[in-house]
């Protein structure tokens, strides 16, 4: 059970500090109340006791169950039943898991965004704020569907962005396969037939080079996976620590051509997250704390944690973001007038529709260039191969003429 930590007062005004055991905040109340304590001050649980089963859940079943909780609470079915109706249909193990330790929470008087908060490897962070927003606001079901929408639509853009990469990079490695076989296996098989011609210094500087770096490539390629596996795992520890990421995030937003598209798809999972939040009646504070970690860009948090001062002193949000030079023009200008007319969430919803629009746009067209131009840089090195090859043959037919 949860720890947590409480300051009351005794009937006669005596401060008591301890701490207790409990399902939730009410049940410490009550014990209290019990005990003849006024509370004063209850903490949250002690971090280390937040109970999560399993791994996470794909994005696409928990869209589905969303919905379905969704539509279950609206057609007048009791939270708890619709949550046990739910785990009985879900062929997800994890979920299974974690919607029966949910439904014992709820029925120990945890909120069901309480019980989600939980499980976070299952239940996003979104859906815990929207959950607990639509609970205190009367909206549950409501709340629930714009998650399920909200869940629906990240799962279509990743999948999508991940859809356009399948094909070039099964071309790079189907290529670097051919590439890798002819120059170990096929080139060597050449050498001692133009062994006469190196002997007498005539064989041409392309077909030298080649064959000492088949040779090179025959008895070292370990070195080489070796080396490649030594970068990776480096690039992999240094993006761990705070200032390799944000090299890391730096050079994504930067990098020529994919640079835009990355730095636009973060801007439309803040503009996302954040104005559904607000639609919720998330409070702006909070929402701007879920969104920056939904950006997944250490460089765009920063500037999205600078606008949460801004707002805090009560200053606007699009003079910050602005300021940092990452977020487009357009961006911030609707913006501030979105904040201008009330309107922000709204106007953030349409500013990732649109950004989501055009990043697949832009990205589809990026692929379509980038197949043609890997397959003329693998017929070129095969080109470079065969041409390599054939020259001192021809030497060989002409010296024999």
């Amino acid at each position: 059970m949860p720890e947590f930590t409480y300051i009351a007062r005794q009937s006669d005004g005596t401060k008591v500090e301890g701490s207790m055991s409990a399902a939730t905040e009410r049940d410490v109340i009550n014990s209290l109340t019990v005990k003849q304590l006024f509370p004063i001050e209850i903490s949250g649980e002690k971090k280390g006791i937040e109970v999560s089963f399993g791994a996470g859940v794909g994005g696409q079943v928990m869209s589905v169950f969303y919905n379905q909780l969704s539509s279950l609470l609206g057609s007048g079915v009791p939270l708890l039943k619709a949550i046990e109706i739910l785990r009985q249909q879900s062929s997800n193990k994890n979920l299974q898991r974690a919607l029966e330790d949910v439904h014992s929470r709820v029925e120990q008087g945890e909120t069901l965004g309480e019980a989600f908060k939980r499980h976070p490897k299952v239940f996003s962070e979104i859906a815990m704020n929207m959950a607990v927003a639509g609970g205190e606001g009367g909206f549950l079901e409501e709340a629930l569907e714009r998650v399920a929408k909200f869940t629906e639509q990240q799962t279509e853009l990743r999948n999508r962005t991940v859809g356009a990469m399948v094909y070039p990079v099964i071309l790079f490695t189907v290529g670097s396969i051919v590439v890798s076989g002819l120059l170990i296996f096929f080139v060597p098989k050449f050498g001692e037939l133009f062994d006469s011609l190196r002997q007498k210094g005539q064989l041409p500087a392309a077909t030298e080079w080649l064959l000492s770096f088949s040779t090179w490539l025959r008895y070292w390629w370990w070195l080489i996976g070796l080396v490649l596996a030594a970068i990776g795992g480096t690039l992999y520890v240094q993006s761990q620590t705070g200032r390799g990421r944000r090299i890391r995030d730096i050079f994504m937003i930067r990098m020529p051509l994919f640079g835009s598209i990355v730095r636009d798809l973060a801007i439309s999972r803040f503009c996302r997250v954040l104005g559904t939040l607000l639609r919720n009646g998330v409070p702006i504070l909070r929402s701007l704390e879920i969104s920056r970690d939904a950006a997944g860009n250490v460089i765009l948090s920063d500037a999205i944690e600078k606008a949460s001062e801004n707002i805090t002193s009560g200053e606007s949000l699009a003079v910050p973001l602005k300021k940092s030079g990452h977020f487009p023009k357009n961006v911030t200008e609707m913006i501030t007038v979105a904040e201008e007319s009330n309107t922000l969430d709204s106007v953030l919803i349409n500013i990732s529709e649109n950004l989501e629009k055009q990043t697949t746009r832009r990205l589809d067209l990026l692929v379509k260039l980038l197949e043609p131009v890997m397959l003329m840089i693998m017929a070129g090195i095969i080109l470079f191969v065969v041409i390599a090859l054939l020259l001192p043959v021809m030497k060989l037919g002409t010296a024999l003429q």
